[in-house]
């Protein structure tokens, strides 16, 4: 079978995730064969410092489904999701965390309303996030999104930084994503001519093994990124007027 004829590609980027993987890859496994879905997993190492990328390469030895790329440092989700997105050949593409938060058991019925629902994208909602996490990470988040909602225009979505999301293949060869351009792949693809955005609610799973990789510092970045996004996306309309 073609790499373009697979039903999906899942990539997971991740950094320092060592402990959590073996458990991720099984997990996945098991969803894929009850499913009987032709797949590949696409593992980005964004330049772990751990036995991550060692894993990567013994469990793909294990399962010609998995594939993995390396970065020499840590460059940040965006540049992860970029290269994914490159890689990806899959009919439906979905990206996950690799801490064991995100559930693949949630794929098929993302899978279902990309390719039955007309959907373009679906982003999951983690409705009871703030069950798991503390609040230093939950306020920011709800200030984050009701901000967004607010200068994007996409109003019916309301966790636009959760990782677990699908798309139509055209749409991830249709954006380019950079800096902390991933918060933002709704917008992106919204000004890129992908009206059917959707929404799941998804189960957000406590933590299982290492540490959160959020900070204040991102979400800074993540504010300056969105007004770049929102004045290229104002330029562009008014240079593409006759």
């Amino acid at each position: 079978m073609s790499d373009f004829n697979k039903d999906l590609s899942i990539i997971i980027s991740l950094y320092n995730e060592e402990e959590s993987l073996p458990e991720l890859l099984r997990w996945i496994e098991e969803v894929m064969d009850r499913e009987n879905f032709s797949y590949e997993v696409i593992m980005v190492d964004d330049g772990s410092t751990d036995n991550s990328w060692k894993l990567i390469k013994e469990l793909s030895e294990k399962n010609s489904s998995i594939r993995g790329i390396s970065f020499r440092r840590n460059y940040g989700k965006s540049a992860a999701l970029f290269h994914g997105f490159k890689a990806a050949a899959g009919r439906v593409v979905v990206t996950m965390d690799a801490d064991l938060q995100d559930s693949p058991d949630e794929i098929p019925e993302l899978y279902e309303m990309i390719k039955e629902g007309g959907y373009d994208l679906v982003s999951g909602y983690k409705m009871n996030r703030s069950q798991g996490d503390p609040l230093s990470k939950t306020i920011p988040t709800k200030l984050f999104n009701a901000t967004t909602r607010m200068v994007s225009g996409i109003h019916n979505l309301h966790d636009f930084n959760c990782g677990l999301k699908a798309y139509r293949r055209k749409v991830i060869k249709s954006i380019e994503v950079y800096g902390e351009m991933h918060r933002y792949i709704p917008i992106l693809a919204k000004h890129a001519g992908f009206k059917r955005i959707g929404e799941k609610v998804v189960q957000h799973q406590e933590r299982k093994y290492g540490v959160s990789k959020f900070g204040w510092e991102r979400m800074i970045k993540g504010y300056l990124d969105l007004l770049s996004v929102m004045f290229m996306s104002k330029l562009s309309a008014s240079t593409s007027k006759p």
